[in-house]
């Protein structure tokens, strides 16, 4: 019987394409971050060696993500002036609110039918940390918390063209609510995050559309202090 070698298990080519999205994907939540915190402010200019060198994640993945942030509203390329970071439209947020709750409502409803056990628990977790932040005044661990549920939700719904539109939409929102942030209540938010969290961990479709209409609710109710 002739003895037996064992080799490496070849490298897969889809491995670096991969390796590569998981990077341009960091890059995009971190500048996307920036922006929604307000650390990179409506009208700055993008400087992309000043923004390497922040995020910390290398040429390629950077201008990946900045390509996505042209493509979501969130950056805009302007002749002769470069890249800028966009305006807050205010007379146009009732509107994007509008088109997000029908967003919001069938991704919850099909993250409640479609999310794994370890989805379910990571939404519930994700909530609390939200309470926590909240009950502490903590802005920036309540929007990390905020963002890390929504990328949970997005994932268990399974519904890749509905995330995709409402992506640009969530993010604008929260930069909305960072800016004037004053006049919301956290404490509110966090309590609709919870509701939604929950019907979606129990797996009750209705309840989670009922309870993204909630968390709409409140951030129409925001806007509208805001812009009267």
């Amino acid at each position: 019987m002739n003895a037996t070698t064992s080799s490496p298990i070849p490298h897969e080519a889809g491995d670096d394409a991969i390796d590569k999205r998981r990077v341009a994907d960091q890059a995009y939540d971190a500048i996307e971050n920036l922006i929604a915190t307000l650390a990179l402010k409506p009208g700055a200019p993008i400087v992309e060696a000043e923004l390497i060198e922040r995020i910390g994640l290398g040429r390629t993945p950077t201008r990946e993500a900045l390509m996505r942030l042209v493509a979501n509203g969130l950056i805009v390329q302007l002749p002769r002036r470069g890249l800028l970071v966009s305006d807050i439209q205010l007379a146009q947020h009732l509107d994007l609110l509008e088109a997000r709750r029908a967003l919001e409502r069938l991704i919850a409803s099909t993250s409640a039918r479609r999310a794994t056990p370890p989805q379910r628990e990571a939404l519930l977790g994700c909530a609390a940390e939200m309470t926590t932040a909240a009950a502490a005044g903590d802005l920036s661990a309540y929007l990390q918390a905020d963002q890390a549920l929504d990328h949970v939700n997005h994932a268990a719904c399974r519904n890749q063209a509905a995330v995709a539109a409402v992506i640009p939409m969530v993010i604008q929102c929260r930069r909305f609510w960072t800016a004037y942030q004053h006049q919301g209540d956290m404490s509110e938010g966090a309590r609709c995050h919870q509701l939604l969290a929950e019907a979606i961990a129990q797996g009750q479709s209705e309840a989670a559309a009922a309870a993204a209409d909630q968390l709409m609710d409140y951030l129409r109710q925001f806007a509208q202090q805001v812009i009267a």
